[in-house]
């Protein structure tokens, strides 16, 4: 019985644990993605970069020299995108191409996109 109570405590508290670190790294995902928002509108504004078809940046020039930090962003977008499709239970390749509907739909005059086809457009 004791050891029963035991090893439910320590699982709650496992949990809570975990819980709580899934937390803060969504918290500090949130962050550094906010952060970079500037710089990649500014890449974006230039045409230098574009959202693919799949949910992330891609370098549409060939001035790639902002490649950490796109690289980061990317990233960051996988770990978003792998954390949504467990909770739906879907692939987390659609996933990412549903997100990248969402950034075309709504997107920004003048940013390029890519179409589910593989073709970019500019806005």
């Amino acid at each position: 019985m004791h050891n029963r109570r035991f090893f439910l405590i320590i699982a709650l508290a496992l949990t809570a644990v975990l819980c709580g670190a899934f937390t803060l790294q969504a918290a500090s995902i949130k962050e550094r993605m906010l952060a970079r928002i500037p710089a990649i509108n500014a890449l974006k504004d230039k045409g230098t970069i574009g959202e693919n078809n799949r949910g992330f940046l891609e370098f549409r020039t060939g001035d790639n020299s902002q490649q950490k930090l796109i690289s980061e962003e990317n990233k960051d977008r996988k770990s978003v995108y792998a954390a949504i499709a467990t909770k739906q239970k879907v692939d987390v390749t659609l996933v990412g191409q549903r997100r990248a509907k969402q950034i075309s739909d709504k997107g920004t005059k003048g940013h390029w996109y890519q179409k589910s086809d593989g073709t970019w457009y500019r806005k």
